[in-house]
């Protein structure tokens, strides 16, 4: 009866262990991919602020009528690129950083899991132990009476252990569940009437906003400050920046 129990506690560590096992896999795969698709917004929106320079550019060598045309365009165009650089920030805030913490969260999942089968295997073998004394010595009452004093110690180590598996696996499973909802809220496209008001929300400073508005209103140029110093790089880099994400969630 005991040895049934016994397997049965294994039987449903392992499947928290699978479970464990799952979200280390995963979630790293989806820091990795996130965090690819960050760069690569923000890169598009790089580019996007190169051409709505040019265009104004160009347009300052225009008639007065093509000039207007040429003007308001840019102006919409560089408008969706603030819209782009609130993506990135809040993917970046809200999706990519709180995946890369759950390397060390699992981690430590993991150690628990490692001292729960540690500790049900001392209680196996001392469960095995008592058995085997009892056959070959029965009437020997003080070696059994030893045997079942370890085989209780260790029951108890076994259930304490059990018992902060369990607590522990329950709190990473309602944290996972409570972040897999932000992470999903942080991809629905807000309404087109709020959108303004997020980009405005997601500005560092008054002054910041100040500036971007008299990049756009005085010359017609968007202001460069924002543009990154990789937005002439290439794909191979990419795949070292990837290398770089998956060894942070593996740390």
């Amino acid at each position: 009866m005991m040895r049934r129990t016994l397997e049965n506690r294994n039987a449903q560590t392992k499947q928290l262990q699978t479970a464990v096992s799952n979200v280390e896999k995963h979630f790293g795969e989806l820091c990795q991919i996130f965090a690819a698709y960050v760069r690569k917004t923000a890169r598009l929106r790089d580019k996007a602020d190169l051409l709505v320079n040019e265009i104004n550019a160009y347009a300052a060598t225009e008639t007065p009528h093509l000039k207007l045309g040429l003007m308001n365009f840019a102006d919409e165009f560089a408008k969706l690129q603030d819209y782009r650089q609130a993506e990135v920030e809040r993917l970046e805030a809200k999706v990519v950083e709180p995946l890369k913490t759950y390397g060390t969260i699992v981690k430590m999942k993991q150690d628990d899991l490692k001292a729960t089968f540690t500790a049900r295997n001392r209680e196996a073998k001392q469960l095995t132990q008592l058995e085997r004394t009892r056959q070959r010595n029965p009437p020997d009452r003080h070696v059994i009476s030893q045997a079942e004093t370890e085989l209780q110690r260790a029951a108890m180590d076994a259930s304490r252990t059990s018992r902060h598996l369990e607590e522990t696996i329950n709190n990473f499973e309602r944290q996972k569940m409570k972040d897999i909802k932000v992470f999903r809220n942080s991809l629905y496209a807000p309404d087109y009437s709020s959108r303004l008001d997020i980009v405005r929300a997601n500005s560092k400073s008054p002054l910041q906003r100040s500036l971007s508005a008299k990049c756009v209103s005085g010359t017609g140029q968007v202001s460069t400050c924002r543009l990154r110093k990789d937005q002439q790089a290439d794909d191979d880099e990419d795949e070292e920046l990837d290398v770089t994400e998956e060894e942070n969630f593996l740390k």
